[in-house]
């Protein structure tokens, strides 16, 4: 079967597209034909092996310390047709229609995959399609993260730090649906696209330091981890919650020393893997109350042009490889 295959820590370049052994499924594992999958801030960064906090040690020990071992096929999230079970699997059946993350094991980025049927593998309907629902198993998850745990409610004042990105085009919906006003923080020739999703307010980080905005918002979403608590701190209402995703010493570091005034506080987002998340963003997309927008398509041969695009700046929203 034809894979993008990681061969090194580095630019895009670092990628190759190969034939390899087609995948066989263990004992509790799914087969799937890969109908779309996905390149996630994530798969930039673990290819780059770069600004991984506390993880990298770890990581590298995983993954290979001067290269990544073996052949590493990347991709964390995918959408595809159950086309092989192992003898031991009980929850789905040939012909259904799944999206899933495969985390740590990687593989997505493939014509074929295997699965743990008790991972985070959601069945999907007929009327939400493979594009739209790789989209799900990374950036919907942490949006939905974010937002229930910043217990959004009508009448608040959200920022969400990263708009434009597959995170933040996410989170900005849920914090919408929960009758939440929104702005963004992002590049200024977003802004149209953002105010298209809802937003109120955009603003240029190129032009305009948001963390100047004093005493504005019940709520900063910082999906991206750009700014830090003791500086967007100040843009908070009394009361108000910076939430995050930062596992770096030098954020850890800052939190653990810093006392903000008036009961602002910060709050670390983490991934809960419940497949009962996934499932219910399935619901939601089916029932047209979130969408999931695409910036780019690219053929599985394009993964390093794929890989280019994600991290150049310029996408909005998710760049999708199709096998």
């Amino acid at each position: 079967m034809k894979a993008a295959v990681w061969t090194r820590y580095g630019p895009p370049e670092a990628l190759e597209v190969r034939e390899i052994d087609e995948p066989v499924p263990g004992e509790h594992d799914l087969l799937v034909r890969v109908r779309a999958s996905s390149v996630t801030a994530g798969d930039v960064e673990l290819r780059r092996s770069r600004s991984m906090g506390l993880l990298a040690i770890p990581l590298r020990l995983a993954l290979g310390v001067t290269r990544p071992r073996g052949t590493r096929v990347t991709g964390q999230e995918l959408a595809g047709e159950v086309i092989g079970v192992g003898p031991g699997v009980t929850r789905f059946e040939v012909g259904d229609r799944v999206c899933a993350h495969a985390g740590f094991r990687f593989g997505a980025n493939a014509e074929l995959a295997t699965l743990p049927e008790r991972g985070m593998v959601a069945r999907l309907p007929e009327s939400v399609g493979y594009e739209e629902a790789t989209t799900l198993p990374t950036a919907g998850l942490y949006g939905l993260y974010f937002s229930r745990q910043a217990g959004l409610g009508p009448g608040q004042s959200v920022l969400v730090n990263g708009g434009a990105g597959s995170i933040g085009t996410y989170a900005i919906q849920l914090a919408l649906a929960a009758g939440a006003t929104v702005d963004a923080v992002d590049r200024g020739d977003k802004a149209g696209f953002l105010r298209d999703l809802g937003v109120t307010d955009v603003i240029d980080y190129g032009t305009e330091d948001f963390t100047r905005r004093e005493n504005h918002y019940d709520k900063i979403l910082d999906v991206i981890d750009k700014s830090s608590f003791p500086v967007a701190a100040r843009a908070l209402v009394s009361g108000g919650t910076y939430l995050h995703s930062d596992v770096s010493p030098v954020a850890a570091l800052k939190r653990s020393l810093f006392r903000a005034s008036e009961g602002r506080r910060s709050s670390f987002v983490a991934a809960t893997d419940d497949v009962a998340d996934l499932d219910h963003l399935v619901a939601m997309l089916a029932a047209k109350q979130l969408r999931s927008v695409i910036d780019r398509a690219f053929d599985l041969d394009e993964i390093v042009a794929a890989h280019r695009y994600a991290e150049s700046g310029d996408k909005k929203g998710h760049v999708i490889v199709l096998p």
